[in-house]
């Protein structure tokens, strides 16, 4: 038997046997070998060639990936925000190879990867889907592009096709605390109450995974599937945008709930509706800033600003500015939101905000 019929065997089981107290080991079981095969059908074949166009080279200030099923709009989107003209057509797979584009805004520049279609089966192989997923994997924000006439029936396939090869939209990663070790059994601890994963459950998985001795300390009451997670240790946990195109042609009650699912944005790349709204909610889930630089007695440079990540601080802006920097730093001035005063004088912790004016102070 391969490892697609074994996990269609395990996915049948898991449909078939009811939930309750009683069967919770036997499922804690059943998930952790379904994580197994999963993730030996996801190591690379060493005869495989590689896929034509699939490796990118990252660039620019961040990465997105554009996933969906074929012919819903992704390569008209990525002509219609960037330079780059991908082939599009009434046709399914029009793209059949993976097209990078450049997305200019607040200064930065975001690459935009339009990855061919994606189609029921990816996760075992089918299409392409599993070069297509493996470039997801390396992006900092998933754009999920749907057909708005389809409903939620897309989102549902593609969140199971994704969440089979490891990567986890819109949620925090576990906070399970897992250390293998040499000796000493299993030392089980909880900072809360568990509700959904014992000690023997905890032994059990663990066992699956030819693990004896372990430290697992939950600091909050995760599931068995999360905590298989943790042991796995290769999950991507990444923000998504579910981008619904095609609105011309539903309803104004349909536009009005799909537009109030989290996470979500209501589009029509045909009428160009509603794109600058999706570039901004796409810049706040890439948590990018833009900080101005200033020299002594000079205007700031309004033209040239930096990009960084949200939670930047002074000493970033200075490895940014120049590696030897943070070694002659002495203070900054910061002009902004981020300070009580205007100018405040800081130290390398300080930690900036968007449209920031920074004067460093060398000693």
């Amino acid at each position: 038997m391969g490892i697609l019929e074994k996990i269609a065997e395990i996915e049948r089981e898991i449909s078939r046997t009811q939930k309750n107290k009683a069967t919770e080991y036997h499922l804690g079981l059943l998930k952790a070998k379904l994580a197994k095969y999963r993730a030996q059908l996801l190591e690379p074949s060493k005869s495989a060639a590689k896929g034509e166009g699939f490796d990118v080279m990252k660039s620019g200030d961040a990465r997105v990936a554009l996933i969906g099923f074929p012919s819903v709009g992704k390569s008209t989107f990525l002509s219609l925000v960037t330079a780059t003209a991908s082939e599009c057509a009434s046709y399914e797979f029009t793209t059949l190879t993976c097209i990078p584009g450049v997305i200019e805004y607040n200064g930065a520049n975001i690459q935009l990867l339009d990855l061919p279609g994606i189609i029921e089966g990816a996760a075992q192989g089918k299409g392409r889907g599993r070069q297509v997923i493996a470039v997801a994997r390396t992006a900092d924000v998933v754009i999920m592009m749907l057909d708005a006439t389809k409903g939620d029936v897309q989102r549902t396939l593609l969140e199971k096709e994704l969440e089979a090869v490891g990567i986890r939209l819109n949620v925090q990663k576990p906070n399970i605390y897992f250390k293998q070790k040499k000796g000493g059994g299993l030392a089980f601890n909880s900072t809360v109450p568990l509700t959904q994963c014992s000690e023997k459950l905890c032994q059990l998985i663990l066992h699956e995974y030819k693990i004896f001795n372990a430290e697992v300390l939950f600091r909050e009451d995760c599931t068995a599937d999360e905590l298989i997670d943790v042991i796995v240790g290769n999950r991507v946990y990444m923000p998504c945008l579910y981008v619904y195109n095609k609105i011309d042609q539903i309803s104004l009650e349909e536009v009005d709930r799909l537009a109030r699912e989290p996470h979500s944005v209501v589009i029509s790349c045909e009428m160009k509706l509603n794109l600058d709204y999706l570039l901004e909610v796409l810049w706040e889930y890439l948590a990018l800033i833009r900080v101005y630089t200033k020299k002594r007695g000079e205007r700031p440079d309004f033209e040239g600003g930096l990009i960084l990540r949200r939670s930047a601080t002074v000493e970033h802006v200075c490895h940014v500015i120049h590696r030897t920097l943070t070694s002659q730093f002495k203070y900054a001035l910061v002009w902004g939101t981020s300070t009580k005063y205007s100018p405040q004088r800081v130290g390398a912790g300080h930690r900036m905000e968007h449209d920031d004016v920074i004067q460093v102070v060398k000693k």
